[in-house]
């Protein structure tokens, strides 16, 4: 079982940016894929990006160029970075480890990007 917490979310206005943090429980923390997606109201949860053991990233068209993931393994945490926001990346964001076809979900935190 890996728990998962998320932090950082909140309020910025139009091209301002926020870090999220998500901290997981894991013991062999550097198996896992980790990954963030976002669900926006009234729309399904999508990926926003992940990255793998070895370090290996993948982002979502909406997101390229402006949303860095990474991870620190020493801390077990993985983070995405969020540069100039737009009002559409408003969402609540879910953190994801992922490992051999198990998935595990952190509670989510609520990024809100006014115009």
């Amino acid at each position: 079982q890996v728990q998962l917490v998320e932090s950082g979310g909140g309020l910025v206005q139009t091209g301002g940016s926020l870090r999220l943090s998500c901290a997981a429980s894991a013991t062999i923390f550097t198996i896992y894929t980790m990954g963030w997606y976002r669900q926006a109201p009234g729309k399904q949860r999508e990926l926003v990006a992940t990255i793998t053991s070895g370090g290996i990233t993948n982002y979502a068209d909406s997101v390229k160029g402006r949303f860095t993931i990474s991870r620190d393994n020493a801390k077990n945490t993985v983070y995405l970075q969020m540069n100039s926001l737009k009002p559409e990346d408003t969402a609540v964001y879910y953190c994801n480890a992922y490992w051999r076809g198990v998935g595990y979900w952190g509670q989510g935190t609520q990024v809100t990007v006014s115009s």
